[in-house]
């Protein structure tokens, strides 16, 4: 008999531990209001630990309990409190909450998005994201080259951009991680999460089917926001103009692709966010070239000196990045996975390629150096180990 996934046995967890699935002032459980209130509480005044490395325990997140929230996405290794010895987080399935580092803590309700927002009252959590440094970056081309594939008119001219600080993802929003948000707010769930649950085994994968007001108001939730199209462009190309994420030649195993699918002769679908790891651009990122395109803030608009006209320029349609799974091979755009590659759809459309990614604002002092990776390498940025 095949085991089950850590992510799938989390879903055994009780519902009505989770705030925003209270129906009214009875939990399913049909455990009274003032009760879980008082359980609220004296979670939030327990001084959970968790297991350290070293054997000794010691608090993930000072002053912040592992909640309720927390216990239903990583109870199944951690225990429902958080009290669970530390397990290899190295692990495909652990990169969701830990982004395949042995360094960061268990996941608390710091880092997980929970019943008290919108309005908590502070930032962001960081943890998971990268920080892009202040500096130039190059953007668009001047043709493609004839191994890339027909490209677009609307990726010229190649000019450079002088972009403050800022941070952004490390990985594509999960369906895991959509799904808190769909329980605490009651948004509506993406179209194929029959009766509002995730898809088995789709946990890890990236959430699809969600517009750009979907992803706007989900990045917003968080504390966040969507990335500017340029912001993509540097976190996915880094400071020496590359073309791919991991170099200047395309390459089947470093992305998920419609080419590789059709290499191993295969139907292409979402793969779990992260499973490239020769993929990540010079800043660290996963998947940003396939899986699934990503929104961006921007509308579609011409790039400065850009000379042809497109009548779906304007305040119309909204700009993704990173290309997909599914290509656009069909309708002659060329490979999708370049870093320039720009595609555009208007705001209210769904569809099973479509998800997001979310950034943030970086504070004013930060610093300005850049990554030191080299073309094609697959390396990992100065001061960041692999996993």
């Amino acid at each position: 008999m095949p085991s089950i996934p850590p992510w799938e046995k989390a879903n055994d967890m009780p519902r009505w531990l989770i705030p925003g699935d209270m129906p009214g002032a009875l939990p399913r459980s049909g455990m009274p209001f003032p009760a879980v209130a008082l359980l609220a509480v004296l979670l939030a005044a327990i001084p959970w630990t968790a297991q350290a490395d070293d054997g000794k325990m010691s608090s993930p997140h000072p002053g912040t309990p592992f909640t309720a929230v927390s216990a239903e996405a990583c109870g199944a290794c951690h225990g429902p409190d958080g009290s669970g010895p530390r397990v290899d987080m190295g692990r495909g399935d652990c990169a969701e909450c830990h982004a395949g580092s042995h360094e960061l803590p268990l996941l608390t309700v710091a880092d997980t998005p929970g019943a008290d927002r919108p309005g908590r009252g502070h930032g962001p959590n960081l943890a998971r994201m990268a920080l892009i440094p202040a500096g130039p970056v190059t953007v668009g081309n001047d043709g493609r080259e004839i191994t890339e594939g027909k490209g677009n008119l609307d990726e010229t001219p190649e000019h450079v951009v002088d972009l403050p600080a800022f941070y952004i993802d490390l990985y594509e929003v999960t369906n895991l991680r959509y799904q808190g948000f769909v329980n605490v707010t009651g948004h509506v769930a993406p179209r194929h999460w029959k009766d509002g649950k995730i898809p088995p085994g789709k946990k890890p994968h990236p959430v699809v089917y969600v517009s750009w007001f979907d992803a706007d108001e989900f990045c917003r939730w968080e504390g966040k926001r969507l990335p500017t199209e340029l912001e993509w462009e540097k976190a996915a190309r880094g400071t020496d103009g590359r073309i791919f994420p991991w170099g200047n030649h395309f390459e089947l195993e470093r992305a998920n692709t419609p080419q590789r699918w059709a290499a191993h002769g295969e139907a292409g679908d979402t793969m779990p966010v992260g499973s490239f790891e020769n993929g990540k651009s010079p800043f660290g990122l996963y998947d940003m070239s396939g899986n699934v395109w990503e929104w961006t803030a921007d509308w579609y608009l011409p790039y400065p000196g850009n000379e042809f006209p497109d009548t779906h320029y304007g305040e119309i349609n909204k700009v993704l990045r990173g290309g997909s799974w599914y290509d656009c091979l069909s309708y002659g755009c060329g490979l999708s996975a370049p870093t320039y590659n720009r595609s555009r759809f208007t705001p209210k459309i769904r569809n099973n390629s479509f998800g997001f990614r979310c950034a943030a604002e970086a504070p004013k002092n930060a610093p300005t150096t850049t990554p030191t990776t080299t073309p094609n390498s697959g390396a990992a940025p100065s001061g960041r180990e692999k996993p």
